[in-house]
């Protein structure tokens, strides 16, 4: 069933315009009596008839809505150190289709790529477009946001506030299963760039009461780790069902 995006849905008559209309109206050829589906951008469902269609706007009458049964229950934030070239692209598309709440750029030790803050934030700006389309292509509720490029120590600073905090280590760690189960529901996922982390790197987050953990003896590719890890969490907290 086609689905959109919505900043809000007020009321039981919503007015879709502007690009999705026209997406409505003349790429899918919908008319009035057929159904879509809007999402709040907040993690609620809205199925909707529609009633009116015109070029411009397409009138909605809302039929029955409840939360998005495709959001996890955990929700992990990827503070994903920067690797170089157009990794990061592949890394934000993928991590939001396994689950991502919200992914944090970090410019840590061993980082290649060193932008500034002009180049920066026009990268920013191309991976939030990613992500909404990753979004919209796997039925999420929610939008998760790429926030700006942000040094190492503020990214361990602003982990704090999750429940778990976890840096997936090349040089060992603990068993993931032994740290997160279905009962957590939010967690901070740090992966290295292309180098891995530093030792100073990884004990100022087992400082900050994270743990360091391993996703086995193979050494993956800074653009696999991050999957390989929120697959591993997925799983983990019984999202993966």
């Amino acid at each position: 069933m086609p689905r959109f995006f919505v900043e809000q849905v007020e009321g039981n008559s919503p007015v879709v315009t502007g690009t999705d209309a026209a997406h409505i109206v003349r790429s899918l050829r919908m008319r009035a009596g057929e159904t879509l589906t809007l999402c709040d951008r907040n993690g609620e469902d809205y199925l909707c008839e529609i009633t009116v269609v015109s070029p411009e706007k397409v009138a909605l009458r809302v039929l029955e809505h409840s939360p998005c049964r495709n959001e996890p229950s955990c929700k992990v934030t990827l503070f994903q150190a920067l690797p170089k070239g157009d990794k990061m692209e592949w890394i934000v598309q993928k991590a939001v289709e396994l689950g991502v709440y919200e992914i944090v750029p970090m410019q840590s030790a061993r980082c290649v790529s060193r932008p500034d803050s002009k180049a920066a934030a026009r990268k920013v700006e191309r991976w939030q477009k990613i992500a909404e389309e990753a979004a919209k292509q796997c039925e999420r509720g929610v939008i998760p946001r790429v926030e700006e490029l942000i040094p190492f120590e503020e990214a361990v600073r602003r982990a704090g506030n999750q429940q778990k905090r976890i840096l997936f280590y090349e040089g060992g760690g603990e068993d993931v299963g032994a740290l997160i189960d279905a009962e957590v529901k939010s967690a901070a996922v740090f992966i290295g760039p292309e180098g891995g982390f530093e030792e100073e790197e990884v004990e100022a987050v087992l400082a900050a009461g994270g743990s360091a953990a391993t996703l086995g003896p193979r050494i993956l590719r800074a653009e696999t780790a991050p999957l390989a890890a929120l697959s591993v969490l997925m799983f983990a907290t019984g999202n993966m069902k």
